[in-house]
């Protein structure tokens, strides 16, 4: 083989310049990862083993978060040697636009309904 038929190889294929796809080691990894961190919050909820439903969603939520950093780091391969961190610059950029929204969306929702105020003659028949 050549040094011109690299791109034949798949073991040569890589996106960017330095980052080439994901180990096999790393997606096992990510695998174990990714089944624990469903599991477990459907086994917090469905043994009780927390009174406080406040404290298991909390958890729920943390391993939600967990989980979106596994496979955005094992499955998606952002880090910052990939196309010179632009991609996970770009990934950054729309989580915080992601967030923004829903954020501002929750805020204008809250102050919606604590602002409206009902009329007393809402419901009634017409006299």
């Amino acid at each position: 083989m050549s040094s011109t038929d690299t791109h034949m190889d798949p073991a040569l294929h890589s996106h960017g310049d330095t980052h080439g796809h994901g180990s096999r080691r790393g997606y096992r990894i990510g695998t174990v990862l990714a089944i624990l961190l469903t599991f477990l919050p459907f086994w917090l909820v469905m043994s009780g083993v927390l009174q406080d439903r406040q404290t298991t969603a909390i958890l729920i939520f943390a391993m939600a978060l967990i989980q979106i950093v596994v496979h955005v780091v094992c499955f998606l391969h952002l880090d910052t040697r990939s196309e010179g961190g632009w991609t996970l610059l770009a990934f950054l950029f729309t989580a915080v636009i992601v967030v923004l929204t829903i954020g501002g969306s929750i805020w204008i929702m809250y102050h919606l309904n604590t602002n409206m105020m009902p009329m007393p003659d809402m419901g009634a028949p017409p006299q």
